[in-house]
């Protein structure tokens, strides 16, 4: 039997909702969730993937998420929504929460978004891509539960607290994006290693008595490291704040503390901001020419980039993956292929 298993995109999505429809997840919650692990597998991004699906349906299972959660927004400033996601996972909410976000932005040139109460598995990147899309500047933050030690500390404290960046390119260029995790490494990242074999980075954990390892397992006993040291720390230290007292919901370890251990994702925040480039090149509502110019310069700055050999742009593997997972497909474990199929039993 090959160790491997070869889906299409069309099967992992397929495969995904007939899981989530046999675990009692509500339409919209299934086909949301669905399309973000379908996003992931798509571009190549495994950890966030059909990887992540026995962490969501044990957080069904263990009655932690509310499998037909309705998301609500409420309009609480000119240039402020909120999204509270009534207890359920975080892709439907972001999907409700765009439209509004996005229109807000329009009309006061930046708006702010705050999703509570949600659980967040995925990866950052599809929220701010979608919004750059529209032709706005996006980021996005959430925490998580305390994995991440301070700098010179050594037992979990912050998250893995991702950020993730999305810059608008115009007609026939795809966004330049970036996600990546405050600490050195996503945990999904370290997850993966230990199902594989396989050894860690160096500086990307420590074990329980504070050493350095290179062993995965002992890393998640033990700690995360903030990537740069007290600069990826100061980082992580800003998304707490901001996905969680700026918009009314819990720190890392809050939510460490109040988790039930099922394995999936934690309750928590997620902060996120957009802002329409040309209102603040002076181009008014509106703003074609404006917006134009910007696009120009910046794509200008971006072949300068890319005229160093062995350079590349935030996102680029991405969309190289993005061209060949439709006709190839993709590939997962055999092992991880079997526990999804125990899963679609029920």
């Amino acid at each position: 039997m090959s160790d491997l298993a070869r889906l299409t995109l069309d099967q992992v999505h397929g495969l995904a909702m007939e899981i989530f429809n046999a675990h009692g997840l509500s339409e919209d919650q299934a086909t949301a969730v669905a399309d973000t692990v379908t996003a992931a597998e798509r571009d190549e991004c495994k950890s966030h993937g059909l990887f992540r699906v026995p962490g969501y349906m044990a957080s069904v299972k263990s009655g932690k998420v509310t499998p037909d959660a309705a998301p609500k927004v409420h309009d609480l400033a000119p240039g402020v929504a909120q999204v509270d996601a009534n207890n359920g996972f975080a892709p439907l909410a972001l999907k409700v929460g765009r439209e509004p976000l996005a229109s807000k932005a329009r009309e006061q040139g930046i708006a702010v978004l705050g999703v509570v109460n949600c659980y967040h598995f995925a990866a950052l990147w599809p929220e701010t891509e979608s919004l750059a899309e529209q032709g706005l500047v996006a980021f996005a933050c959430t925490s998580y539960m305390p994995c991440v030690a301070p700098a010179g500390g050594t037992k979990p404290l912050y998250g893995t607290n991702p950020i993730a960046f999305s810059w608008p390119r115009g007609e026939g260029k795809p966004p330049m994006v970036f996600d990546q995790a405050t600490a050195a490494s996503a945990r999904g990242e370290i997850m993966i290693h230990e199902r594989d074999g396989k050894s860690i980075s160096e500086g990307w954990a420590i074990d329980p008595d504070g050493n350095p390892t290179t062993d995965p397992t002992a890393g998640l006993a033990g700690a995360q490291l903030p990537f740069g040291g007290y600069k990826g720390a100061a980082f992580a230290m800003m998304v707490e704040l901001m996905a969680g007292a700026l918009i009314g919901d819990m720190f890392s370890y809050e939510a460490g503390a109040a988790d039930n251990g099922d394995g999936g994702p934690s309750k928590g925040g997620e902060f996120m901001f957009a802002i329409d480039p040309a209102r603040c090149a002076g181009g008014g509502a509106g703003g074609d020419e404006a917006r134009a110019a910007q696009i120009a310069h910046s794509n200008a700055f971006f072949d300068k980039v890319m005229e160093q050999d062995g350079a590349r742009l935030p996102s680029d593997r991405r969309y190289e993956a993005r061209k060949r997972t439709p006709t190839e497909g993709i590939t997962i474990p055999q092992s991880l292929y079997d526990t999804l199929q125990q899963l679609r039993a029920g």
